[in-house]
């Protein structure tokens, strides 16, 4: 392995680890020097990857898109496009509620204190590429109603303001899917 290989895979293996970490014990006990301790690495290690925790807290974000963007890209093969726009919605409320504190992350204005990255513009595409088949109306707003939708869906739940069961988060998605058809 090549000392490029290397540090590539210790860069992937420390986000890795960061979600991880982040998933079990939240953002607050998220710090470059535990980060170091879980991969069993020296403490100054993960600086050579990443400047400081916010430049750590990027990576994790953009690595949480690119995770999102694979799964609602497989939730997309349905063949009948109203399903498929259906299935990317409970995907992307699955992710969410099974990942509460990455999904925070990601959409964090303090995670992300430089422009987006690709990631999060990858993950909007799938929607927009479908809704693009769909709607009869501008497609860009109607991914963004849909997109608005779930994401109010699945925070609102994150949050406790509702109780939505998967039977009623694919209703409500259906309900949109339907509108996005219909041109409403």
């Amino acid at each position: 392995m090549t000392e490029k290989q290397s540090a590539a895979g210790l860069r992937a293996k420390l986000i890795d680890a960061a979600i991880r970490l982040l998933d079990e014990e939240g953002e607050a006990a998220l710090t470059l020097r535990m980060l170091a301790r879980e991969t069993g690495v020296s403490a100054m290690a993960p600086y050579r990857h990443f400047a400081d925790k916010a430049a750590l807290l990027r990576a994790v974000a953009e690595a949480g898109f690119a995770a999102l963007t694979k799964a609602l890209e497989e939730a997309d093969r349905t063949a009948d496009a109203r399903s498929a726009l259906i299935a990317q919605g409970m995907t992307y409320y699955r992710f969410a509620q099974g990942r509460p504190a990455l999904f925070r992350l990601m959409f964090a204005g303090r995670a992300l204190c430089e422009p987006p990255s690709r990631e999060d513009a990858d993950a909007f595409a799938v929607l927009l590429r479908r809704v693009s088949g769909m709607a009869k109306g501008d497609p860009g707003v109607a991914a963004l109603a849909a997109w608005s939708a779930v994401h109010g869906l699945a925070t609102l739940a994150l949050d406790g303001r509702i109780k939505a069961d998967e039977e009623q988060a694919r209703a409500a998605l259906a309900l949109v899917a339907d509108g996005i058809v219909a041109g409403g």
